[in-house]
């Protein structure tokens, strides 16, 4: 079970930030009375998301690294750069560039900057998340053999 769990933690961060920044959070602007009322909800859900992907980098790094060192480098090697900057990329977000949108500071500005560095993160969680799941052909031979 615990050889699944790097897996698990993938798709958590992944969907996750799925689900808060293609789905709830424009789903809020879409339907909440105000705009202020939106972007108060927006905020605490990326400040959630936060905190979900430090949780799921940390369960992540310690479970990769002992694949390095059973391992050697290679796949696991390149997994830990994903996880490492997804994460930078979460807290650059969260702790430079989210006070700046709250703040309403050139918030066109720092609300593309915002977004670029959200689906960057995303783009690293789901390409963490593609490299964990493996391949179809291996899982096939996986089911097979079982």
């Amino acid at each position: 079970m615990l050889e699944r769990l790097p897996l698990f933690a993938a798709a958590l961060w992944w969907g996750s930030l799925s689900a808060i920044g293609f789905m709830a959070v424009p789903l809020g602007f879409a339907t909440l009375p105000s705009r202020a009322l939106a972007g108060h909800l927006g905020a605490v859900l990326f400040a959630a998301q936060t905190w979900v992907s430090l949780a799921c980098g940390l369960v992540l790094l310690l479970s990769l690294k002992k694949n390095v060192a059973a391992a050697g480098a290679g796949k696991a090697q390149g997994a830990i750069i994903l996880v490492v900057l997804g994460l930078l990329l979460a807290v650059l977000l969260q702790y430079g560039v989210a006070p700046r949108i709250v703040a309403r500071v050139n918030l066109a500005l720092w609300h593309g900057v915002g977004t670029a560095l959200y689906v960057l993160q995303w783009l690293c969680a789901g390409a963490l998340l593609w490299r964990l799941s493996g391949r179809p052909k291996e899982q096939a031979d996986e089911l097979t053999h079982r």
